[in-house]
């Protein structure tokens, strides 16, 4: 069994850019959170991708929303 934790940056701006009618791009969070533009790329497209605490809380502000709706805990078989 693999256990991994997956960040769900991408379903978040989904649902953001959904509920203000309007496209989100990772340029406007990296300038609001001052997370790296690199950095929210890698996020959102290596499952792989290890990030700090720092960096989940910020997309939590910006996205007003829980740990539990940006972090999801998955089980894989090998």
């Amino acid at each position: 069994m693999i256990n991994m934790i997956r960040i769900l940056l991408v379903q978040r701006l989904d649902d953001k850019s959904f509920s203000e009618n309007r496209k989100i791009t990772l340029r406007e969070v990296s300038e609001v959170t001052k997370i790296g533009r690199a950095t929210l790329t890698r996020i959102a497209n290596r499952q792989d991708y290890s990030v700090g605490i720092d960096v989940i809380d910020k997309l939590c502000d910006y996205f007003e929303c829980d740990v539990s709706d940006i972090l999801q805990r998955v089980v894989k078989d090998k």
